[in-house]
């Protein structure tokens, strides 16, 4: 009887509430005749399909379909690569050496790192890896295509590339490679004097150290005389929020905004400030990015723009700005969700916008640079780092101008320049 008097009691309650608020029934309503159509789609595929299907397939296939029409960056994850992904905190790796994105709709590379197998086979930023093992990488989350291009060093792996040509009339050129896999060590942050007073940092990504290297990276350069800086963000994925935030309080004071986030609900917004005080405050800085600048590089260079603490250099940036939460399912699969999305401390949208093409961090001083050179630059930019390699007399005469970094540096000198004149009587 008391259990009777319970479904009663939550039954009447139900109908009251559905009273009381009649557009809370009719959303219902919708919502039931709406997965109806799924439970309908489903029976009719166990009852009628030519082969027996597994019905925990057909749903995890559902969930997959769901959370693709979201965005890139959502996720349903089935238990295996949860669990991976949760474990998978390694510093060093058996891989081919790339950071990859997911760019509408498909795996694509955003820098690969030096002297790895993706590096010796020439496999450039925005080159898109279509096919892994044979394998399409369409719709593929990239949790599950970097597990694939994982593995054990000395295992091969095969990619098919495709590559954007600098004359956007012609075809795109595919690619078939195969790789012998290698442990990777990955660097986040390299630093070098450019001349006795300007210092250069290429943070490379915002990884889980990334901060305490900047700081390392910053703290040396300065004892070595460095007076302005060229902080290089071209070709970061981005990475962890934090990291981003420890970065930018190294040079924003006053308790200044560094970025918020917001969402449809109220618990999403979050706001993320300087301390009151800053350590290199004062230094002179020009940040470089480009279209393969993304997310915590974003957060970086919106927040130094809008407070008016950096010059921004180069083209605009990717615009990553979703914010995802994890949540365990009760299978032990987990949906990664984006619950809100990054905003500069201005108000402006990171996030990008094809149809209304507005989104990323717009630069300052805009320079374009060539495909081809572009290409060039990256394989020359490591050889700064890693000079031992070949005959430097020949390096030097093959070199070729980075013009977004000379006129980072021409612009501090010129600052530098302009800061001692006296006004005349």
């Amino acid at each position: 009887m008391k259990k009777i008097r319970k479904i009663t009691l939550v039954t009447l309650a139900a109908l009251a509430i559905g009273a009381a608020f009649p557009y809370v029934n009719f959303a219902l309503d919708q919502t039931y005749q709406q997965l109806k159509v799924m439970v309908d789609v489903m029976e009719l595929i166990k009852e009628s399909y030519v082969d027996p299907i597994d019905t925990q397939k057909l749903i995890y296939g559902a969930a997959r379909g769901m959370v693709a029409e979201l965005d890139d960056f959502s996720q349903f994850m089935e238990p295996d690569l949860y669990e991976r992904v949760k474990s998978d905190t390694e510093g060093e790796f058996g891989g081919i050496g790339i950071r990859v994105d997911m760019r509408d709709g498909w795996l694509t590379v955003v820098t690969p790192l030096h002297d790895t197998p993706a590096w010796k086979a020439q496999v450039f930023p925005g080159d898109k890896i279509i096919k892994i093992d044979g394998e399409s990488t369409k719709g593929m989350i990239i949790d599950e295509a970097v597990k694939r291009l994982r593995g054990k060093p000395g295992t091969q792996v095969s990619i098919t590339t495709t590559r954007e040509p600098e004359d956007k009339t012609a075809e795109w050129t595919t690619k078939d490679i195969t790789m012998t896999r290698e442990l990777i060590k990955s660097e986040n942050v390299k630093w070098r004097m450019l001349d006795p007073k300007t210092g250069y940092i290429k943070l490379i990504e915002f990884t889980g150290h990334a901060d305490e290297n900047f700081k390392k990276a910053i703290a040396e350069l300065k004892d070595q005389g460095m007076e302005a800086l060229v902080l290089d963000l071209r070709y970061n994925p981005g990475g962890l929020l934090a990291s981003s935030v420890e970065i930018s309080r190294l040079f924003l004071n006053d308790n200044k905004m560094i970025v918020f986030t917001k969402g449809r609900k109220a618990e999403n917004y979050q706001e993320f400030r300087a301390n009151a005080t800053a350590p290199y405050g004062d230094l002179p800085m020009v940040i470089l990015i480009n279209r393969y600048s993304a997310s915590a590089s974003e957060i970086v260079s919106g927040a130094m723009q809008d407070n008016k603490r950096a010059v921004i250099m180069g083209e605009r940036s990717f615009g990553k700005a979703s914010v995802q939460q994890m949540i365990p399912l009760s299978d032990n699969s987990a949906l990664r969700l984006t619950i809100a999305r990054y905003y500069t401390p201005s108000g402006k949208s990171i996030q990008h916008d094809a149809k209304n093409e507005t989104g990323g961090i717009s630069p300052d001083i805009e320079v374009k640079v060539p495909l081809e050179t572009e290409k060039k630059l990256l394989q020359q930019a490591e050889e700064i780092f890693y000079p031992n390699k070949g005959d430097k007399d020949d390096k030097k005469k093959d070199s070729i101008r980075d013009e977004v970094l000379d006129r980072a540096v021409e612009l501090l000198k010129a600052r530098d320049v302009l800061g001692n004149l006296k006004q005349g009587k």
